[in-house]
């Protein structure tokens, strides 16, 4: 027996809710540039990451809000149903989840993009300096 298979897997109805569950709180990369490639993005794309990473390079279209700015009043052009993707640095950093967390705490709908910029550059997506700002 090996340390994967130590703890028994979850029976097929408790694994259809659980990753179910996961897509209700994140998207991928990939799901993400295919949304907004084909002008399909029913979503605020949030880049946490510090004014000089953003600046740097990030996601074509990513608004740069800082966890420690997301207030009420930072949001209020934006419909109370409106999604908000999060995305930092990679699977290293927890600002995603952060922001997520603050987000939600404002009764935000939310969702991290998982992989943040190191796997959007993963996938071979590329990044761009043009600066969008908050609607």
């Amino acid at each position: 027996m090996s340390v994967v298979t130590e703890v028994a897997a979850a029976g097929s109805a408790e694994a259809i809710a659980h990753f179910s569950d996961s897509l209700r709180f994140e998207t991928d990369c990939w799901d993400t540039h295919h949304a907004m490639s084909e002008g399909k993005a029913d979503f605020v794309l949030l880049d946490v990451r510090s004014p000089e990473s953003y600046a740097k390079g990030h996601v074509p279209g990513a608004i740069n809000l800082l966890r420690g700015k997301i207030i009420a009043s930072k949001l209020t052009s934006y419909p109370a149903d409106t999604l908000f993707v999060t995305y930092c640095a990679g699977p290293h950093c927890n600002g995603a989840t952060r922001a997520a967390i603050k987000l939600a705490q404002l009764g935000r709908p939310v969702k991290i993009m998982i992989g943040g910029i190191t796997g959007w550059l993963d996938e071979g997506f590329s990044l761009t300096t043009e600066v969008t700002e908050l609607a």
